[in-house]
């Protein structure tokens, strides 16, 4: 059986193809990318693959039975279009299965609710598409959260707009190990899965920082309004109003979902006891 991921030079394409790596022959591995040279250190055979290109992406999908569609960056009205690209090409081709990764979130009223909605979209129309399918809704990565320890110690606290919402976060390898199995296990045939660890609050997530990373952080609350304003002073409109949405829908429960992280991945997802202590050991180094 031979698999192509897309998207393969981002973080979770590339975890993707090297957690596959782990459990198939790289010979069973083809890697799609918009520009092929930045995914060549994968190892595996690298493709072209352009979201925008029907006819490229048709061209790289012969001789593949099984493609990973990695939800696409562009703006929301776009992917749509995008991923409808993706999977008429696959058809064409002869691809016979088709595994999506969308993902968790509200989907209504927050302004991260349009990009849930087009996922939601693409959800439709790969169980629509006459493949055989199945589905991921990821969790939120909690690697941002450790990426921006140092400018939360400068802050001396985490602040945004969850409150006390519970937020099922998950990590890039956990995905990654789920999609792997997702990809070439029989089993998963029509389900789709929530991706994600144990739900936690982010006062809890400020105890496990702390303790890994020997800080003395505290949570500061703020109301959506305040919080949109900080992200977008500093990160622009865009991407500021899109956090702060993600962040609305942790504070309204809508990133606290059921998890079925093991019936896609065949075991537990790394326990956020064991992720951070994992951490803390790295720390010291």
């Amino acid at each position: 059986m031979r698999i192509a991921v897309t998207a393969a030079s981002g973080q979770l394409g590339a975890a993707i193809v090297n957690a596959l790596l782990s459990l198939t022959s790289k010979e069973n591995i083809i890697a799609l990318a918009r520009t092929p040279e930045k995914a060549q250190h994968l190892g595996v055979e690298v493709r072209p693959g352009d979201y925008n290109d029907s006819a490229q992406l048709e061209s790289s999908l012969q001789s593949i039975d099984t493609l990973l569609l990695v939800s696409g960056m562009d703006a929301p009205d776009k992917r749509i279009g995008q991923h409808r690209n993706v999977i008429a090409a696959a058809k064409k081709a002869g691809v016979t299965k088709i595994v999506y990764t969308s993902v968790q979130g509200a989907e209504e009223n927050t302004a991260f609710s349009p990009v849930i909605q087009s996922n939601r979209q693409t959800e439709q129309d790969v169980r629509e598409s006459g493949l055989e399918w199945v589905i991921g809704r990821n969790g939120i990565y909690i690697e941002p959260d450790i990426e921006y320890i140092e400018n939360y110690k400068k802050a001396g606290c985490i602040f945004n707009c969850a409150g006390e919402g519970k937020c099922g976060y998950t990590t890039r390898g956990e995905l990654a190990y789920a999609y792997a199995k997702m990809l070439l296990e029989e089993k998963h045939k029509s389900h789709t899965y929530n991706l994600n660890g144990e739900s936690i609050t982010q006062s809890q997530l400020v105890d496990f920082m702390n303790e890994a990373f020997d800080a003395n952080l505290v949570y500061q609350a703020m109301t959506v309004d305040d919080f949109k304003e900080n992200r977008v002073a500093e990160l622009g409109d865009f991407i500021g109003t899109v956090i702060a949405g993600i962040y609305q829908g942790i504070l309204e429960g809508k990133s606290d979902n059921p998890n079925q992280y093991a019936q896609a991945a065949g075991r537990e997802h790394i326990s956020w006891e064991d992720y951070f202590s994992k951490l803390k050991a790295e720390h010291k180094l």
